[in-house]
């Protein structure tokens, strides 16, 4: 058998394994680089294959609101369901989540920080993220106990959770042991919970210890009101680990500057939608809206233009200063 008849053709390659290829590269890569080079790569990064996985966490904290949500809008069909988990931040509205339960039905995790969605939307449609097994809400101040109890009532193999939140972000609170009542009630299998700076005391957490009896990590970092001794935790809870409340991070630091998992040395990206392109593509996102308006994935890209900055990417100005385009 001849040299070349032993050689293999990236582009005969099955569409899975590209796929799986493609997921170690960056987002704008997988979006505008890939789809030029070849019918067959455009075909594999058109379907479920690289969209098993969605994490655009990073890019929503450098985007307007009106952009995540057509970008979701973009990404989510491709996975035509078989999407596992996503990982977003800053989701400007109810619909858009709505939009996301109706259309992610195999989501197992569903990471959602700074979102601004309200208790009567995920009561709404928290029975749409049955297999979800972690989850994350940090800093959605707009949510309180009753979105985490319709969470723990239909999330039934929910593992962990993290609703960390901002000292300033529950200022104006009295006391969320309501929070931790709804967790405790009805997330009992949760071994890793976040739940630093919520105004928690002895009674919530100690509803939490003894519903929760699978727990493994707590975190209580700043809930200054709770006062369990060490001891007391050791003896009853030999197998947990507990971090805080008496530990000085970064929130007593600076929290742009040292809390931001989001900084960037070299550089940053911004996605924009041209307004004289997008009409053509966009059928029309609107608050009114469950699930129509996606895009042709076929040209939606051709709406979408990448745009590299430098100077870095400052966490103290992020999302309120935008670069002049070059």
């Amino acid at each position: 058998m001849g040299e070349s008849s032993e050689l293999r053709r990236w582009d005969e390659m099955i569409p899975d394994a590209l796929g799986l290829i493609f997921s170690y590269l960056s987002l704008q890569d997988v979006l505008t680089v890939v789809p030029r080079v070849c019918k067959s790569w455009g075909g594999a990064v058109a379907g479920p294959y690289c969209w098993q996985e969605i994490d655009i966490e990073e890019w929503c904290e450098r985007s307007k609101p009106e952009l995540i949500s057509r970008m979701l809008q973009l990404l989510i069909p491709r996975s035509s369901g078989s999407i596992r988990r996503l990982s977003v931040s800053s989701l400007p509205n109810d619909p858009i989540f709505r939009y996301i339960a109706n259309h992610v039905s195999s989501l197992q995790t569903l990471e959602m920080p700074r979102s601004e969605i309200s208790d009567p939307i995920v009561e709404e449609v928290a029975g749409k993220f049955s297999n979800v097994t972690f989850l994350d809400v940090s800093y959605c101040v707009k949510i309180g106990a009753r979105a985490l109890e319709a969470f723990g009532k239909h999330c039934k193999a929910l593992v962990g959770l993290k609703r960390v939140m901002h000292p300033v972000e529950v200022a104006e609170k009295v006391c969320q042991d309501d929070e931790a009542h709804a967790i405790a009630s009805t997330m009992p299998k949760l071994k890793h919970i976040e739940i630093a700076y919520l105004l928690l005391t002895n009674v919530g957490i100690l509803d939490i210890l003894s519903q929760c009896r699978e727990l493994r990590f707590l975190d209580i970092r700043g809930c200054w009101d709770v006062k369990l001794k060490e001891n007391f935790l050791k003896e009853k809870y030999s197998g947990l680990k507990v971090l805080g409340p008496l530990i000085v991070d970064s929130y007593e630091m600076n929290y742009w500057d040292e809390c931001s998992n989001y900084s960037d040395s070299s550089g940053y990206l911004s996605w924009e939608f041209m307004d004289d392109v997008v009409g053509e593509y966009y059928d029309g996102f609107s608050d009114d809206d469950d699930d129509d308006g996606a895009w042709d994935d076929g040209q939606g890209l051709e709406g979408l233009e990448v745009r590299f900055y430098g100077g870095g990417f400052n966490g103290g100005s992020a999302g309120f200063d935008w670069p002049t385009s070059p």
